[in-house]
């Protein structure tokens, strides 16, 4: 079986879980964006974050994670939704940095930094809901995991990881979000936390050969565990030619005419994913007469 996500809600209903194992949609934004093994292990945890809250989402809402930081990758955004699609890039790609000399492993809050983690829900209301936090450590389930308290008040704990080959291709990935429900007793908190300390890294059990549903057993031992089956997930962009037009309508007539001055093709690739789409000069100047036709409208 490919990628996929299940949730759980413990047979008293005061702990719910989820739980993913993301090795493909990993390696397919490593592939897209050729990322360098640091900022493949950075970009693969939100992704697998924004995966598992894109399920705590209904119908077609959707969520933005969107980190901007001081570190040399400079900034993360991903975007899921709540079938199990999600996509994101790195600002900068490519950062070199030499393993941490605790433990040897990828130095993800080095290439991170200090900065900012802001969630965007758009639940198709007015305005959607933004929270945003100042990143504690920028290991990102540490983050998410303050997020969850402050700006949600829910109790939660975050695990997140991504193992990579000698040859810089993925091996594991993949992550659980378990959060207590209100009113939760003393017992059951006393429980979970007794289980998470049987777990220290999410990409070593994987690499076990257990699965999203090993973890929730794990975590959830003791709290007769309901287990959802499991839905498919994957990097997945939904960008269009139509999109891509409009983003570039969206840059104004200066800009516009300025391209078509220049009398060459316009290219425009696609943040998510690299595709890119190109625009015949004659294109472009449709699309400038549009937004002068635009402006005179507005006017009247």
């Amino acid at each position: 079986m490919g990628d996929y996500l299940v949730r759980a809600l413990s047979g008293n209903g005061e702990v719910r879980m989820f739980a993913a194992t993301t090795r493909d949609t990993v390696e397919k934004a490593r592939f897209f964006h050729n990322t360098s093994p640091v900022v493949t292990a950075a970009l693969g945890r939100l992704l697998t974050a924004g995966l598992m809250m894109g399920a705590m989402l209904q119908g077609d809402d959707k969520l933005t994670l969107q980190i901007r930081c001081e570190g040399p990758v400079e900034g993360l955004t991903v975007t899921a939704d709540a079938q199990g699609n999600v996509k994101g890039f790195a600002i900068e790609p490519v950062v070199l940095l030499p393993a941490r000399d605790t433990d040897h492993k990828l130095d993800v809050s080095g290439a991170v930094g200090k900065g900012t983690l802001r969630v965007i829900k758009d639940q198709g209301l007015k305005e959607p809901y933004t929270g945003q936090i100042d990143l504690v450590s920028g290991e990102i389930a540490e983050d998410l995991t303050y997020y969850f308290a402050t700006s949600e008040q829910v109790p939660s704990a975050v695990g997140l990881g991504v193992l990579m080959n000698r040859e810089n291709t993925v091996r594991e990935a993949g992550g659980f979000i378990l959060q207590l429900m209100p009113g939760a007793s003393e017992e059951t908190i006393s429980t979970v936390e007794r289980n998470l300390k049987s777990i220290s890294s999410v990409t070593d059990y994987l690499k076990m050969g257990k699965s999203p549903e090993d973890l929730i057993e794990l975590l959830m031992e003791g709290l007769d565990p309901i287990i959802s089956p499991g839905m498919a997930v994957g990097f997945h962009c939904d960008c269009s030619e139509e999109r891509v037009e409009s983003i570039l309508l969206s840059v104004g007539e200066k800009e516009l005419k300025s391209m078509v001055e220049e009398g060459k093709d316009v290219e425009v690739k696609c943040q998510f994913c690299g595709k890119a789409y190109t625009f015949p000069v004659d294109r472009v100047q449709s699309l400038l007469e549009a937004a002068q036709g635009n402006r005179d409208v507005n006017a009247e």
